[in-house]
C-alpha cells in the first residue's frame, strides 16, 4: 500500500463524517472514481478541491457550463465530462435535501438508522442501504451514484465500517457501532 493510502485510510477513511461539505466532497469523489482507482482520486483531490471550491456545495451549485469547460483543461482532475458536470448538478441537488432535511447530513445518515453499519465477515460491493440510498439519490437528479460508488462513500464517511477485525480502527470503534 503506497504512503498515500495508509494515509488515507488510518486518518479518514471509515471516520463518521456529519459534515455536509465533507459529505459532498466524498461523494464527488467516489463519482469520479467509477471505473478507475481510488489512489488515482486521491492524487487528483487537490486539483478538485481547488476547482470546486474546496468542495462548498453553495459556491459549487453556482457553477456554470463556462466552469465545467475551464475544468475540462485541468490535468489535475479526471477530465471526464460527465462526472465534472455532475459535480455541478450534484450541488443543486444537496441545496434541495438541505431545505427539505436541514442537512445533507441528516438525510445520509437516515439510511443507516443514523449509526455505522459494521461488517467484518467479507467484502461488500453494496448492500440493501447502499441500494436505497442510490435509488433515493438518483430519483431526485444525482448522477454517478450507482449502489457500489454509494457503497464506497458509505464506507469512506463511516456509516459502514468494513474494517478488518485486526484493523486498530476496528479494534477502538469496538462497543460504539452497531451490527448490520
Amino acid at each position: 500500500m503506497s504512503d498515500l493510502m495508509a494515509r488515507y485510510h488510518d486518518e479518514e477513511w471509515g471516520i463518521p463524517c456529519h459534515d455536509d461539505d465533507r459529505l459532498f466532497e466524498m461523494l464527488s469523489l467516489e463519482g469520479a472514481q467509477a471505473g478507475l482507482s481510488w489512489e488515482t482520486v486521491l492524487k487528483k483531490r487537490e486539483g478538485y478541491r481547488q476547482e470546486y471550491h474546496g468542495f462548498r456545495i453553495a459556491r459549487v451549485a453556482e457553477m456554470t457550463p463556462d466552469d465545467v469547460e475551464r475544468i475540462l483543461q485541468n490535468p489535475g482532475v479526471i477530465r471526464h465530462r460527465g462526472k465534472l458536470e455532475s459535480v455541478v448538478s450534484n450541488a443543486k441537488a444537496v441545496i434541495e435535501i438541505q431545505r427539505e432535511y436541514g442537512s445533507l447530513s441528516t438525510y445520509l445518515w437516515s439510511f443507516v438508522g443514523n449509526a455505522p453499519i459494521v461488517n467484518r465477515e467479507s467484502a461488500l460491493a453494496s448492500t440493501p442501504e447502499s441500494d436505497a440510498m442510490s435509488k433515493a439519490l438518483k430519483k431526485r437528479g444525482f448522477k454517478f451514484v450507482g449502489s457500489t460508488i454509494v457503497y464506497a462513500f458509505m464506507q469512506a464517511c463511516g456509516m459502514a465500517d468494513d474494517h478488518s477485525p485486526d484493523c486498530f480502527r476496528a479494534k477502538e470503534q469496538m462497543g460504539v457501532r452497531r451490527k448490520a
